[in-house]
C-alpha cells in the first residue's frame, strides 16, 4: 500500500514540525514587515517589534497542532498535563535563576574590567517580553520536538541541533534583539554570539526538563532568560560592544554546561 501524505508527515514529525513552525513564524514575521518593504522603507523599530508576536506562533500552533493530529487528544491532554507540572524538588526552581544572575554578573565584570558602558540596564518592563516568549515557545520546542528528537539522537546531541534551530529561527528578528540595533557592520559576530548562547541555554532548559518532566518549568526558564537579557542588556553600548558582551555570556553558558556535567549527570537528558 502506497503511504499517504499524512502518514510520511508523521513518520517524519520533527521535520514535519520544523518546517510548519518556520513557515508560521517567518511568514507571519514577513507579513508584519510587508508594507514597508514594499514601499522600499527602512523598517521602524515598532515594526520589529511587532514581528515577534506574530513569530510566536509557529512553535506553539505547531507544536498543538501536531500534537492532536499525530497522536490523538489523549496526548495533547498529556501535554497540558506537563505544562501544568509544579510538583518539582525546589532546586530546580532554583536553577531559573542562573540567566539573570549570569547576565548580571558578566556585564558587571565588563563594566568593572573594561568600560562603564556595560553597566547592566534595569528595563523592568522587560518581564512582559520574557513571559510570552516562554509560554508560547516551548510549547513546541519542549513540548513536542525535543521529546521525538531524543527518540533517534544522543539527548545531549539532540538538545544542541534543537538549540541551534532555535537560534536561526530567531534571524528574521535578529536585528532587534539587543539594545545596539540595527547590528551593520556587526551583524554576523552578533548573530553567532547569540546562536552560541542560545544553543547553550537551550541545553540547560533540556536538562531541566529530563530531571522535571515538566514543560512548565521549561517555559519558565525561557521566561527568565529572555527576561533578563531584556532587563539588563546596557542601553548605550555599541553594535561592536553588544556583539563583544553577548560572546561572553555564551562562554558563560557554556560553562555553566560544563559545570552541571550534562554528559555525566544523573538521570540524563531524555
Amino acid at each position: 500500500m502506497a503511504a499517504t501524505p499524512e502518514s510520511t508527515f508523521r513518520r517524519h514529525s520533527v521535520f514535519t514540525y520544523f518546517g510548519l513552525t518556520f513557515a508560521i513564524s517567518w511568514l507571519g514575521a514577513l507579513a508584519v514587515a510587508a508594507p514597508h518593504l514594499l514601499r522600499h522603507e527602512p523598517l521602524p523599530k515598532m515594526a520589529g517589534i511587532l514581528m515577534f508576536p506574530a513569530m510566536l506562533l509557529g512553535p506553539s500552533v505547531s507544536g498543538l497542532v501536531l500534537t492532536r493530529r499525530f497522536d490523538g487528544p489523549q496526548a495533547l491532554r498529556e501535554l497540558f498535563g506537563r505544562m501544568t507540572r509544579t510538583k518539582v524538588p525546589a532546586r530546580w526552581y532554583a536553577a531559573l535563576l542562573l540567566p539573570p544572575l549570569l547576565v548580571w554578573s558578566v556585564l558587571l565584570c565588563l563594566k568593572m574590567l573594561l568600560s562603564p558602558v556595560f553597566t547592566p540596564g534595569h528595563f523592568w518592563m522587560g518581564v512582559l517580553f520574557g513571559c510570552p516568549a516562554g509560554f508560547f515557545e516551548e510549547i513546541g520546542w519542549t513540548g513536542f520536538a525535543l521529546p521525538r528528537m531524543t527518540r533517534s539522537l544522543n539527548p545531549l546531541a539532540a538538545a544542541i541541533l534543537l538549540g541551534l534551530l532555535w537560534g536561526l529561527w530567531h534571524l528574521p528578528v535578529i536585528d532587534y534583539l539587543g539594545t545596539a540595533t540595527p547590528h551593520g557592520d556587526y551583524w554576523l559576530e552578533y548573530f553567532a554570539a547569540f546562536a552560541a548562547a542560545m544553543t547553550a541555554m537551550r541545553v540547560l532548559i533540556a536538562w531541566i526538563y529530563s530531571n522535571t518532566g515538566s514543560v512548565l518549568l521549561a517555559q519558565l526558564m525561557h521566561a527568565s532568560s529572555t527576561g533578563a537579557l531584556v532587563i539588563f542588556s546596557p542601553p548605550r553600548v555599541t553594535a561592536a560592544q553588544e556583539a563583544f558582551w553577548y560572546i561572553f555570556y555564551a562562554f558563560a553558558l557554556w560553562g555553566t554546561v560544563a559545570a552541571v556535567r550534562l554528559r555525566k549527570s544523573r538521570p540524563a537528558i531524555t
